[in-house]
This record gives structure tokens, C-alpha cells and sequence, in this order.
């Protein structure tokens, strides 16, 4: 398919998108997002209304290519869309898609991030998060620092290769990135899965992060920890990244699935194929205390 027809076909599928949603977007009762009114809120988002909010955030577009990733990142209403408070970075099939560079897919999804419009240097962000339980999607709540990676650092909130009974946090740097050893898994208690919303949270000071599911501190990274490997990369101010990646490095290194494609196995292209796999955003909130956060 030329990538005049794939993008018709994407014209296509946002005409259709409320119909095609991978997961209903409903919010729990009694966990509605929580209050902004003194509490040290430097950034909320609560994607109320019909489109994301272009003043906090920035969409990546196809030019973007990393760790042998399927899909390529579009701006469009079919990959990244708001409704009834909730925001959707949706992996869709596009067969034959032609980036900008040349590279050849069959997968488009969605990807942001707040660079140059929102960072900060020290604070809690968290976000409430549901994901679909499928082998192989790569969906990521992470902090970045400007400049050449790793030496920018990175702080890796949550990550999800498709494995729903744990995601994985850590820190990226020099001398501990990629196979980082600042990382950790949380598995989720008999009953809990990442189908279900959950709040995942780092707090990050001078001197540690914390990394928090649903108030469950599940990973503590201290500065010694990571002098120990490198140079402390965590004081510089960070902006914040949302993304459904779909195969790679990651999902394969933990399947060992090579076919249809890197990281992605048949079953998690069907479902793409047949509705799209989304991860659902209910909010995204960065708050500082003035005292645990100071310095920034």
C-alpha cells in the first residue's frame, strides 16, 4: 500500500474512532482525579474536554525511530485522542506506512511529551494508567532531561512489555543504561493486573527516587546506588513522556518473539488489526513540596 493510501486510511479510522476504542473508557467510582487547590501543583492535566491540550503537550510524529520499535509515531486523532476524560495513545494498523525517512510499517500508534512546555527538577509525578493485557505493546509514563541520552537521564515511571502481572521502573544514565542495574519489577498482588487503573508515581529529591504503585513503594534508587555505576544524572530539570511503543528491544528480550515482527507476536497484531490496543490516561499531575523537593 503507498503511504497515500495508509494515510487515507488513517483519515479513515478517526472518523470511526469512537466506535473503535480497544477498552470502554470508564473511570471507577470514588477514584475520580484528585484536587489541584493547595496542594503543590505544578502541572495537572485531566484530559477533560475532546483533544489534547496542545499547550501542555507536544506529539511526536514518524520521524522518531528507537530500539527497533514496530510502529511509527503520527499525529493523528486515530492514534492519539481525548474523550469522556481519558486519553487514548492507541496502536492502529496502517499497512505499508512510509515514513519520512523511508522506513516501511504496518503499525502506527501515539506518543507525547511536554518538552519545552512543562519540566521541572525535583517533585512527585504520577498519572493513572490502565493498559490492555496483550504480549508484545510497549506502553511507557517516563521523565527525560535534555540533552544527548543517557547523560540527560532518565527516569522510567512505568513500564509494560505485555506481561500483566508486572511492570518495570529504573533509572537510565551513563555507565547504567540500556541494561541498567537500577531497575526493578513490581508484580501486582493474586487479583491486580494492569487491566485494572492504577496510579504510578516517582518522587524524586536531591538525593533518591521512589518509585510508588498505587501509594505500594515498590523501588527506592539512592545517589549511592547509582554512583556506584556512574555519574548522578538527576539534577537537571526533566520533562515529562507518554507513549504506546509497540515491539522492540524490550517486549523482545522478554519473549524471544521474532515473528510476524521484532517483540510482537500474531495474537497482539490480530487484536491491533481488528480494534487497536490503547493505553487510557485518566490524569497526569506533578506535584513539589517545598521542603522534601527544594533545590530544584
Amino acid at each position: 500500500m503507498t503511504r497515500h493510501l495508509a494515510l487515507s486510511c488513517l483519515l479513515l479510522m478517526t472518523v470511526c474512532l469512537g466506535a473503535c476504542r480497544s477498552e470502554p473508557a470508564q473511570v471507577s467510582p470514588g477514584t475520580d482525579a484528585p484536587s489541584t487547590a493547595g496542594t503543590g501543583v505544578v502541572f495537572f492535566d485531566d484530559f477533560e474536554g475532546t483533544e489534547l491540550d496542545r499547550d501542555h503537550w507536544n506529539v511526536i510524529g514518524p520521524e522518531f525511530w528507537v530500539n527497533n520499535e514496530v510502529q511509527a509515531y503520527v499525529d493523528s486523532a486515530a492514534t492519539i485522542s481525548v474523550g469522556d476524560g481519558v486519553l487514548e495513545l492507541t496502536a492502529r494498523w496502517s499497512e505499508g506506512y512510509v515514513t519520512p525517512r523511508g522506513r516501511t510499517t504496518d503499525i502506527v500508534s501515539g506518543r507525547i511529551d511536554s518538552r519545552n512546555r512543562f519540566d521541572f527538577q525535583y517533585g512527585r509525578a504520577e498519572a493513572r494508567i490502565r493498559m490492555p493485557g496483550t504480549e508484545g505493546l510497549w506502553p511507557a509514563f517516563w521523565l527525560l532531561g535534555y540533552g544527548g541520552w543517557p547523560g540527560s537521564g532518565e527516569i522510567d515511571i512505568m513500564e509494560y512489555v505485555g506481561e500483566p502481572d508486572w511492570i518495570g521502573v529504573a533509572l537510565h544514565g551513563p555507565g547504567y543504561s540500556g541494561e541498567t542495574p537500577i531497575v526493578n519489577k513490581f508484580f501486582f498482588p493474586e487479583g491486580e493486573d494492569v487491566t485494572d487503573w492504577h496510579v504510578y508515581a516517582a518522587d524524586w529529591t536531591r538525593d533518591e527516587v521512589l518509585f510508588f504503585v498505587d501509594e505500594r513503594l515498590v523501588y527506592r534508587a539512592t545517589r549511592p546506588m547509582v554512583e556506584h555505576y556512574g555519574e548522578w544524572r538527576f539534577d537537571n530539570p526533566k520533562f515529562l513522556i507518554l507513549n504506546t511503543a509497540v515491539g522492540g528491544m524490550y517486549p523482545f528480550k522478554t519473549s524471544g518473539i521474532e515473528e510476524p515482527y521484532f517483540g510482537l507476536p500474531q495474537e497482539t497484531v490480530d487484536r491491533i488489526r481488528e480494534t487497536g490496543l490503547a493505553m487510557q490516561v485518566d490524569w497526569v499531575r506533578v506535584t513539589r513540596d517545598p521542603v522534601r523537593h527544594a533545590g530544584g
